[in-house]
C-alpha cells in the first residue's frame, strides 16, 4: 500500500523471519480470498481505490470438508475491493469474493463491508494507527460460518530509515455458522520489508491461525503460513503486490501464489 509521507521511502526488508502466534484471515477450507497486511494510511480524502486481489492455490485441500465447504486446491480466488476515502480519519471498503475452479466450485462467494479510522500524523503519535471493523457474508459451500466480524487495530512504523513493520492483530468472531458458539479468535498479521531501490520492496508477510482465545487449537490444527513478497511503488497512482505462499502445518494450504494491484483514482 501506498505510505504518507512518514513512510514513502520505505522499502521491504530481504531476510528470514519466523513470527510466531501470527494469523491471517482466511474463509475456512476454502481459501483465503484476500491474503494482504494492512498499513496504518487510508485512501485520501475524495479518492478512491481499486484492487483486484488474485490467489491461485497450487497445493491445498482435494476433498470437502465434514461441513461440506469445497476444496480449494487448483481454484483461482479473485476478489474486487473499493475503497473510498471519505475524510482524513474515515474509509470505507468493499469486497466482493469470487472464485474459479472446476467441478461446479465457481461462483460469487459473498461480500464485505469495512469502515476504518485513522489517527492522522499530525497528532504526533510516535508510530501509525488506524482500526477497521470488516463484516459481511459468504454462502456455505465456500465457507462454513455465514456471517463473519473482523476487528483489526493495525500499527506500523520505518525504523532505520529503511525498514518497515505492519503489525495487525486481529480478532474475528462468527455470528452464524459452525464456530459461531466460539469466543474471539486470535488473527494478527505481520508483514516486515526493506526498501533496496526507490521502485522495487522485497520482503515477508507471515499468515495464520492459532484458534479462539478461550481455547487455542492443538499445533497441527493451526494455520502458519509465510509469503515471500515483492512490492513496486513505480507511481503514487498505482500498487503492485506479488508473493509465493508456503503453509507450514497440516492444515494450511501449501503452496499459494498471489498478486494484488491497485489503481487510485481521484485527488
Amino acid at each position: 500500500m501506498y505510505r504518507p509521507k512518514l513512510f514513502k521511502n520505505t522499502r521491504f526488508f530481504l531476510g528470514l523471519i519466523l513470527v510466531l502466534i501470527t494469523i491471517h484471515k482466511t474463509y475456512g477450507q476454502g481459501g483465503a480470498y484476500e491474503i494482504q497486511v494492512y498499513g496504518s494510511e487510508l485512501v485520501k480524502p475524495h479518492s478512491t481505490m481499486v484492487e483486484l486481489h488474485s490467489n491461485y492455490t497450487a497445493q491445498g485441500f482435494t476433498q470437502a470438508d465434514s461441513y461440506g465447504v469445497l476444496p480449494d486446491q487448483g481454484v483461482f480466488h479473485e476478489t474486487l475491493e473499493i475503497t473510498h476515502g471519505w475524510n482524513e480519519w474515515l474509509e470505507t471498503g468493499f469486497y466482493f469474493f469470487n472464485t474459479i475452479g472446476s467441478a461446479g466450485r465457481s461462483g460469487y462467494v459473498g461480500s464485505h463491508i469495512r469502515p476504518r479510522i485513522t489517527f492522522p500524523e499530525r497528532l504526533g503519535i510516535p508510530f501509525g494507527l488506524s482500526f477497521s471493523a470488516e463484516v459481511g457474508f459468504q454462502k456455505a459451500r465456500y465457507n462454513s460460518d455465514l456471517w463473519t466480524l473482523e476487528l483489526r487495530p493495525i500499527f506500523d512504523k520505518v525504523f532505520f530509515k529503511n525498514l518497515y513493520i505492519s503489525l495487525n492483530p486481529v480478532f474475528d468472531k462468527s455470528f452464524k455458522g459452525s464456530t459461531q458458539k466460539q469466543g474471539l479468535v486470535f488473527s494478527p498479521n505481520v508483514k516486515l520489508g526493506y526498501d533496496f531501490t526507490k521502485a522495487l520492496n522485497l520482503g515477508f508477510e507471515y499468515y495464520g491461525n492459532l484458534g479462539p482465545l478461550n481455547g487455542i487449537y492443538p499445533p497441527d490444527q493451526q494455520n502458519h503460513q509465510i509469503f515471500f513478497v515483492t512490492d513496486l511503488n513505480l507511481s503514487p497512482r498505482w500498487e503492485f503486490n506479488a508473493g509465493i505462499g508456503l503453509g507450514l502445518t497440516p492444515n494450511t494450504e501449501g503452496l499459494v501464489f498471489k498478486t494484488i494491484i491497485g489503481r487510485r483514482f481521484g485527488k
